[in-house]
């Protein structure tokens, strides 16, 4: 197997935030492929296990695709106690995710999977991380709640919110990774690729 097939890196995600995330480090892919998968939670799924078994769907899925390449995928959870929040597309559901988040903590989960090229006909090796990090919202007014709603950064973000953006304003604590509620957590990654032989810069 050539070096240039062994160090191939595809990322298995539509997301340019994880696309950012991974330059940040110095990682530039050399393929984004999507995975396109169902992203439905299983009956009495619990959002830990969630993210991790979504990253693996994605994973796999693309991995079929490029023999040959590392192939990175991750998957974000926003929860409140055991319920999964969506990714908000509608205003109805940002609204509602917002609600929820007011005043109070709240769980998010970083399913990461990295799946390595191993010899020929054997399988493809997998490594994974499941990182948590804790975030507590400041109680939002309703001011507050339709300006964040008029803004639009909410749309087909976990839990109808981003971080790295104005809703920075009403995040009063984050206890663990910061990049990991933006969409990767970069210690994490990091150890991964260093962990399967991909070389970091």
């Amino acid at each position: 197997m050539s070096t240039e097939t062994t160090h191939r890196l595809v990322l298995a995600s539509a997301s340019p935030r994880r696309l950012d995330l991974l330059r940040q480090i110095g990682v530039v892919p050399d393929a984004v492929d999507p995975a396109d998968i169902d992203e439905s939670p299983l009956p009495r799924e619990l959002p830990p296990q969630h993210a991790l078994r979504l990253a693996g769907e994605k994973a796999a899925a693309v991995a079929a695709r490029h023999p040959g390449a590392f192939v990175l995928a991750a998957d974000t959870v926003v929860a409140c106690g055991r319920r999964i929040l969506p990714k908000a597309e509608e205003e109805k559901q940002a609204r509602a995710c917002l609600a929820l988040l007011s005043g109070r903590r709240h769980r998010v989960f970083g399913g990461v999977v990295l799946l390595s090229p191993a010899g020929e006909g054997e399988a493809l090796r997998r490594s994974d991380r499941l990182v948590r990090t804790d975030v507590t919202f400041k109680s939002l007014s309703h001011e507050e709640t339709e300006s964040y709603i008029a803004c639009g950064e909410w749309q087909g973000k976990a839990g109808g919110y981003a971080i790295q953006g104005r809703a920075a304003a009403h995040v009063r604590w984050i206890g663990g990774s910061y990049s990991n509620v933006v969409g990767l957590p970069l210690f994490e990654v990091a150890a991964l690729l260093r962990g399967a032989g991909f070389p970091l810069p």
